[in-house]
């Protein structure tokens, strides 16, 4: 499971958010071996007055925020940001110093999901990548 959060301000947001979306979706999976189909993100427009970030960063600037299960590899969290910095700028042209990525991990017992505790759901992809 990857829940996907992406913030910036709202008019940037809006030009670009279907490219942010499917760049954000096609590292997911390449690096995390993630089917196509499970696309979760969630877009956070923000008022230029409420979303404050270093001088040296432009209007473009979005910060990308993962939640996702515990259990990947150092080398395939690195491989993952990595491809989003990539994809992000050829797809939707953020360059990656507008860029901030943070993944968050928990247990799987820690999210409900169709009714289920996580750690009792049957994965169609696997999270040990």
């Amino acid at each position: 499971m990857a829940q996907v959060k992406i913030y910036g301000i709202d008019h940037h947001l809006a030009e670009v958010r279907t490219v942010l979306s499917e760049a954000i979706h096609m590292a997911v999976m390449e690096a995390l071996a993630y089917p196509e189909e499970k696309r979760f993100h969630r877009f956070f427009p923000m008022n230029s007055q409420d979303f404050i970030y270093p001088s040296d960063r432009s209007e473009r600037y979005i910060i990308v925020e993962i939640s996702m299960f515990e259990g990947r590899s150092a080398v395939t969290k690195r491989k993952l940001i990595r491809l989003l910095f990539e994809r992000i700028a050829q797809h939707a042209y953020i360059e990656p110093n507008d860029v901030e990525i943070t993944i968050y991990e928990t247990p799987k017992h820690h999210w409900g999901i169709r009714g289920l505790p996580g750690d009792e759901l049957t994965l169609g992809y696997k999270v040990d990548v």
